[in-house]
């Protein structure tokens, strides 16, 4: 099963919890045990898993990443957004998840979110289940 969604930002970057949207199409799906994909078509978007316990995590990846790849860097790209592109580059379009029982096997504090690092747009991930 394969499916394309929106998801909508607000921000020029920002971290989007999407595990709403992953639980509603595993439970769509109707497969209790496989593994999915999900997959962001854009290049200045992109897709991590990482902790959903304390907000300030998400705030320190945002920061943590400007100090890595600055917004003006002096780059060759003529659209103004070669840092929304390298960012999306290093976190990955695509993660993998284990679903057992209908669930996704995730840490405790763990949740995924998708990356928008040239907002605010509707942007697209697509998820397919094995």
């Amino acid at each position: 099963m394969v499916e394309q969604t929106a998801v909508n930002t607000k921000a020029h970057e920002e971290l989007v919890n999407i595990d709403r949207t992953i639980s509603d199409f595993i439970k769509r799906s109707e497969i209790k045990d496989g593994i999915l994909t999900i997959f962001v078509p854009h290049t200045t978007a992109a897709v991590t898993i990482n902790e959903n316990a304390d907000p300030s995590v998400i705030a320190d990846i945002i920061t943590g990443l400007a100090k890595i790849v600055p917004r003006r860097g002096g780059y060759l790209h003529g659209e103004g957004n070669s840092d929304a592109h390298i960012k999306a580059s290093l976190i990955g379009h695509s993660e993998i998840l284990i679903i057992s029982g209908g669930r996704p096997l995730l840490g405790t504090w763990q949740s995924v979110y998708f990356c928008e690092f040239d907002g605010p747009r509707t942007r697209r991930i697509i998820l397919q289940m094995q």
